[in-house]
């Protein structure tokens, strides 16, 4: 960051770092110095940083309104609008939608279309987001499909976007009930977080990612493994208030983070034998993890568990 000679860039880079590292206060206070600039691609990049690092904090509503003042800035492109600043416009209000698992805004166009005028970086980064749309449709075949044409056509590595690619990976193959191949991945993007502690995403993707968390790096990095859950917790909060009233979805709350890991794979089909071995727990604490989920969720079938998991 250091070696970047403008120092608005520098900034928006330091914002990126914190957010990413796991400091959204820091990251709201480099990034907020930027939200109405004049220079349209310092204030999209800005404004996503901060409205999540404003979930992050709990601060529901000036995140919120900041993902309104984006889509704002696109609905008001026209002919006249560069191609590349319309294409940074559509990925910031793309990737809030995706992320949050809610629709993008009528109007928003496909990203594909815009995906060649961005960046290298956030062409990457914009791949990820179409990853985890298809993702959410269940396409778990074509996501996969996504990340590898991805890495393979990358040139210089930008560690975020690959990271955030694997983790896709991750819950790719655990939807398709392969946490070998969800393991590397994993673990491909634990070795590109590490040397610059990018641990964000971890958590962030903590409820997608099937137990692999807890079975791959819970023994081996039990304090990074607590940063990350914490990360979690506070993520998912803000996370929730925006998406269970937006969705009408009952994505639950009250869960701890090993309990809504055991419930994801229960209610994907997976036996409580299957869940022992993955989490490497006894087949009794997971027959008591299941029977805690049903009564938090009040809830008498191991079925009715799809309701409150996320996809």
């Amino acid at each position: 960051m250091e070696e970047i000679a403008d120092t608005r860039l520098r900034d928006i880079a330091r914002a990126e770092y914190y957010y990413f590292s796991g400091r959204p206060e820091e990251a709201i206070r480099e990034a907020e110095r930027y939200l109405s600039h004049e220079n349209l691609s310092l204030r999209l990049s800005a404004c996503l940083i901060y409205a999540y690092s404003n979930l992050s904090v709990g601060q529901i509503r000036r995140a919120q309104y900041t993902l309104a003042e984006v889509q704002g800035v696109l609905a008001a492109a026209d002919e006249h609008t560069p191609p590349q600043m319309r294409a940074l416009a559509a990925f910031t209000v793309t990737a809030a939608a995706v992320l949050l698992h809610l629709p993008p805004p009528e109007g928003t166009g496909d990203l594909r279309e815009y995906i060649r005028f961005l960046p290298p970086g956030l062409r990457m980064f914009a791949l990820y987001v179409q990853a985890h749309h298809t993702y959410l449709q269940g396409d778990y075949g074509k996501s996969i499909g996504i990340v590898e044409t991805a890495f393979a056509v990358q040139g210089e590595e930008f560690p975020i976007p690959a990271i955030y690619m694997h983790l896709a990976a991750v819950m790719d193959y655990m939807g398709l009930k392969q946490p070998e191949q969800a393991q590397a991945h994993l673990t491909a993007a634990w070795d590109l977080a590490r040397p610059d502690d990018l641990i964000e995403g971890f958590g962030e993707h903590h409820g997608l990612l099937g137990g692999m968390l807890e079975a791959a790096l819970k023994k081996d990095w039990p304090e990074d493994f607590k940063r990350i859950i914490s990360i979690t917790y506070r993520f998912s909060a803000g996370w929730r208030k925006v998406h269970n009233p937006a969705t009408g979805e009952q994505v639950a709350d009250n869960l701890t983070t090993t309990e809504f890991a055991t419930a994801m794979l229960a209610a994907r089909g997976w036996t409580n034998q299957e869940i022992a071995a993955h989490l490497g727990i006894s087949l009794n604490t997971v027959k008591q993890y299941i029977s805690t989920v049903l009564q938090k969720l009040n809830i008498k079938q191991r079925k009715d568990l799809k309701r409150y998991m996320l996809r």
